[in-house]
């Protein structure tokens, strides 16, 4: 498998192909480049290939001025270079990553040409948001190396990334995409079983079908709507999760919490035809995981925690309206 990056020294690992040209695979770009990799990509649209070293260096520059780049821009960009075919671009590769748009059919074609023309120990992963790669990979010869390794965009900003293998990919390709993609600063998330969206966009997907219901029915505006959750729920879930969340709002963490809020989610999502109740079981599931991060005893001190993280955000934001 690919050999593992050393962000500490001058041999950073071998080549990284970048598939895709997009906003995504610039970020990839990015990413690679500024751990230290050499970055070969390809995009077959050529207005827009000619219009990557331009973005590449836009996105480069904004990350320097906040004092985000390990390097600088100039010594990043020349490790990132054009190929003008696929086979170029995937030759002596390590790790390849596709970015090419969601479209199932294109994704079948694609993953057979990286299959043939890649060297047979490079990992293919492709940063789909929706599809698995069950669904375009399962009749290829190399499909032992085929997984989904989606980001959150920009992946040089929001670094988690979901590793979700089809039951057909090897352990080993999962292990050197996630060590590899941990070398860059990313941070890895196991998708433990393939379902359209992974976790990523289905925890999105609900707030955004509850958002436009709210919109559609005339209970608040647009711009209402960004505001809660811009001031209110994204301003907490950036410093904690929602389960998170759940534990630390009520005295006696989140078992309290299911029992006196479960009934109105409930009924909340009956009004939508869904019906998923948070069963006693489940509720003991997600309850034996929250204690094992967090003792009870400890809840008053991660709620203080909490806050003054809290106070660090909104102090940043004071002093940003203020600039």
């Amino acid at each position: 498998m690919a050999k593992m990056v050393d962000r500490s020294g001058s041999d950073r690992g071998g080549l990284v192909a970048v598939i895709g040209g997009g906003s995504i695979g610039v970020a990839f770009a990015v990413v690679f480049g500024n751990a230290g990799r050499q970055v070969r990509l390809f995009e077959p649209d050529q207005s827009r290939r000619a219009a990557v070293p331009g973005l590449l260096r836009a996105r480069l520059d904004d990350l320097q001025s906040y004092g985000l780049l390990d390097e600088a821009p100039d010594s990043i960009a020349r490790r990132v270079t054009l190929a003008d075919n696929l086979a170029e671009a995937v030759e002596n590769a390590d790790y390849v990553q596709e970015c090419a748009p969601e479209v199932l059919a294109l994704k079948q074609e694609l993953f057979a040409a990286l299959d043939r023309l890649s060297p047979p120990q490079a990992v293919l992963a492709s940063a789909s948001s929706f599809i698995p790669a069950s669904a375009f990979a399962s009749d290829l010869g190399g499909r032992h190396r085929i997984l989904v390794t989606h980001p959150g965009n920009p992946p040089f900003l929001v670094r988690v990334v979901e590793i979700v293998p089809a039951p057909f990919t090897d352990a080993g390709t999962v292990e050197t995409a996630t060590a590899l993609l941990q070398s860059c600063g990313m941070e890895p998330v196991l998708v433990r079983k393939e379902v359209e969206g992974f976790v990523f966009n289905r925890l999105q997907g609900a707030l955004l079908r509850e958002a436009y219901c709210l919109v559609r029915d005339g209970v608040a505006s647009v711009e209402d709507v960004d505001r809660i959750v811009r001031d209110g729920l994204g301003l907490r879930w950036s410093v904690v999760g929602p389960f998170e969340t759940a534990d630390l709002n009520t005295q006696g963490g989140i078992a309290a919490h299911a029992e006196k809020m479960g009934p109105s989610y409930a009924r909340m999502g009956a009004e939508r035809g869904q019906h998923d109740p948070w069963t006693p079981d489940l509720v003991a599931k997600v309850t034996a995981e929250r204690r094992t991060q967090l003792p009870l005893k400890r809840w008053a001190e991660r709620v203080a925690w909490r806050d003054r993280r809290l106070m660090a955000m909104v102090r940043h934001r004071r002093s940003e309206r203020e600039a």
